[in-house]
């Protein structure tokens, strides 16, 4: 039995609401809470991502820096090619860096407007 339920994934970032419109508009959802330095994005099946201001919030230099990605989102779509364009322009952009490519492996790897990366999968 486990101890706990996943109840939110919060992320740091400087501006809550524009981040939390971001997600809302790539996965859905509804803002539940909004102010100032917190946004909570109900997603679904009792999830919830939620939007934390962080005056000082530097962007990870994922792949290597000295500031490492300590987490990321995957989000799956039914097909890349359609997607892509609309993500970007929600105001993501593709990272340079792409691992998988070369493997056939189904997932690209994005930056979110906060530079957050985030990856887009499809199977």
């Amino acid at each position: 039995m486990a101890l706990a339920t996943m109840r939110s994934v919060v992320l740091d970032c400087p501006e809550p609401r524009k981040l939390a419109d971001f997600y809302r508009e790539l996965v859905g959802g509804e803002i539940a809470y909004a102010d100032e330095d917190w946004v909570k994005l109900h997603v679904g099946g009792g999830w919830a991502l939620s939007f934390q201001r962080a005056d000082d919030y530097a962007p990870p230099t994922w792949p290597t820096g000295a500031r490492p990605q300590q987490f990321h989102l995957d989000v799956t779509v039914d097909d890349i090619e359609a997607s892509e364009p609309g993500v970007l322009a929600l105001g993501a952009t593709r990272h340079e860096v792409q691992p998988g490519i070369d493997d056939g492996d189904t997932f690209r790897v994005y930056l979110d407007p906060a530079g957050h990366p985030f990856c887009l999968c499809w199977d």
